[in-house]
């Protein structure tokens, strides 16, 4: 990395020990998808503060590759997972991984900019209706019908990942295609 590592941490004091050490190892980490990162800054915070929700962290990461910026936010005020810091941690880079790949993969030329397709997260799932929803970075659902699925509407589950081509319908919205994702991403989670 040309500039050194950013932590910005917010009203998350009892944390910062643990989520520095940890925060350093994934950044490091995040050099295997890609070896040319100019910077990366990362910062978590605790935006919200309600007996009635919990304390939902919210985690934004700022990396800068030549010929791209890559900035992941994720806070999700119905995504409880994110009451733990370092959850709401692990989902950042989770994606800001997945996004470097793909960029240094369009870079080398083995996979063409036009052949790209956003991920999302299978939200919600109505399977007595046929269609579900699927949750994409910065807490936007985009619906999809059990037809757009590549795979089978049936294989879908809750929690499942997906890339999806999105289009507007009638009612705003919609993934025209839906493509369960095999591979896994998380290799940085690896210790």
């Amino acid at each position: 990395m040309e500039t050194p590592l950013q932590i910005v941490l917010r009203d998350v004091d009892l944390y910062k020990e643990s989520l520095d050490e940890e925060i350093k190892k994934w950044s490091a980490k995040l050099e295997e998808y890609h070896p040319q990162i100019i910077s990366c800054r990362v910062v978590v915070e605790r935006p919200h503060k309600s007996s009635h929700s919990g304390n939902l962290f919210k985690t934004t990461i700022t990396l800068n590759v030549p010929d791209k910026q890559i900035v992941v936010s994720h806070e999700h005020p119905l995504h409880h997972s994110h009451e733990d810091i370092h959850v709401a941690v692990h989902h950042a880079f989770d994606d800001v991984a997945r996004q470097l790949e793909e960029h240094s993969f369009i870079m080398s030329g083995k996979i063409k900019s036009h052949d790209h397709l956003p991920y999302g997260v299978v939200a919600k799932l109505f399977p007595d209706d046929g269609y579900g929803f699927i949750e994409v970075t910065g807490a936007r659902e985009i619906y999809f019908h059990e037809n757009s699925v590549l795979d089978g509407f049936d294989k879908l589950k809750i929690g499942m990942e997906v890339r999806f081509a999105e289009e507007m319908g009638e009612k705003g919205p919609q993934a025209s295609t839906v493509k369960i994702v095999r591979k896994n991403h998380a290799r940085h989670r690896e210790h």
